[in-house]
C-alpha cells in the first residue's frame, strides 16, 4: 500500500512495486489521477481515493485490500510555506494531519494485520528536514522530524514480532513539491538549480531495495540518498 500514489515519487513507486510483481494498492486525494495510473498498470493496481489525514477512511481502504505487507507512507505537502511568525494556524495543522497524522494512520491501519500474519514491512518518505530547521518550513520539519520517530518507535516496539520499519530521506527530487518549493524563492533550497535534483524513480528503486532483506541492517533508521554507499548498493547511477 503506497500513499500519496497520484504523482511523484509515489507514481514511481506504484510503477516499480508492480514490474517486481507486488500487487499495489494506491492511495490518493485524486480519484482521477488514481484511476488514469490504474489503467497503466492494470489489474495488479489498485485506487483507493483516501484522505491520509481522516483514520477511518484509511482503515477501511487497509480492509478492502485484505492483507498489507508493506506500507509506504509517501504522502506529504509543503505549502503553504511561510515563516512561523507569519503562518496560519489552520494551513500549519493541516500540514501535520498530512504529514504526520497520516503516517499515524497508516501504521495504525496494518500494524494489526502484520502483526497477526508474523510480520510486515513498514517504510516512510523521510526528508534532511526531518534533522534540522529550514527557514519557512516549520510545519514541514516538525512533521518530518516526528515521523522519524514514529519509526524509532515502531521498531523498538515491534521489530522482534517481524516488523521491519526504516525510512528513507531522499534528498531533492524533481517533483512537483520541488516547484512549490523553488516558486517560494524563500530559502537556499529554493534556489537550487532543477538538473541538481534526482529522479522521482530512485528513491522508488531505494524503497523497493529496502524491502529485501539487504537493508535488514538499517531497521529502526533511516538510510540517505545522498550517501554514495547507499546508492552503489541499490544500483543507481548518475
Amino acid at each position: 500500500m503506497i500513499t500519496g500514489a497520484s504523482r511523484g515519487i509515489g507514481a514511481e513507486t506504484v510503477r516499480i512495486f508492480a514490474r517486481a510483481g507486488a500487487k499495489v494498492g494506491m492511495m490518493a486525494r485524486s480519484e482521477t489521477a488514481l484511476a488514469d495510473l490504474a489503467a497503466e498498470i492494470g489489474q495488479d493496481a489498485v485506487p483507493l481515493p483516501c484522505d491520509v489525514a481522516d483514520y477511518d477512511a484509511v482503515s477501511a481502504a487497509v480492509a478492502t485490500l485484505g492483507k498489507v505487507d508493506i506500507l509506504i507512507n509517501n504522502a506529504g505537502v509543503i505549502e503553504p510555506i511561510s515563516h512561523l511568525a507569519h503562518s496560519d494556524p489552520s494551513d500549519w495543522g493541516q500540514v501535520i494531519d498530512i504529514n504526520l497524522k497520516g503516517v499515524y494512520n497508516g501504521m495504525r491501519a496494518v500494524l494489526p494485520g502484520m502483526l497477526a500474519a508474523g510480520g510486515g514491512t513498514i517504510l516512510t518518505v523521510s526528508s534532511g528536514a526531518a534533522h534540522g530547521p529550514v527557514e519557512a518550513w516549520s510545519h514541514y520539519c516538525a512533521s518530518k522530524a516526528a515521523c522519524a520517530m514514529l519509526t524509532r518507535c515502531i521498531d523498538k516496539e515491534n521489530a522482534d514480532q517481524g516488523i521491519r520499519a526504516m525510512g528513507l530521506s531522499p534528498g531533492t527530487v524533481a517533483t512537483q513539491m520541488q516547484r512549490e518549493i523553488k516558486a517560494s524563492g524563500v530559502n537556499p533550497v529554493s534556489q537550487l538549480d532543477w538538473d541538481v535534483h534526482i529522479p522521482a524513480n530512485w528513491p522508488a528503486q531505494a524503497l523497493l531495495w529496502m524491502c529485501g532483506p539487504e537493508a535488514d541492517g538499517y531497521a529502526g533508521s533511516e538510510i540517505s540518498l545522498r550517501d554514495d554507499e547507499i546508492r552503489q548498493k541499490i544500483g543507481l547511477t548518475a
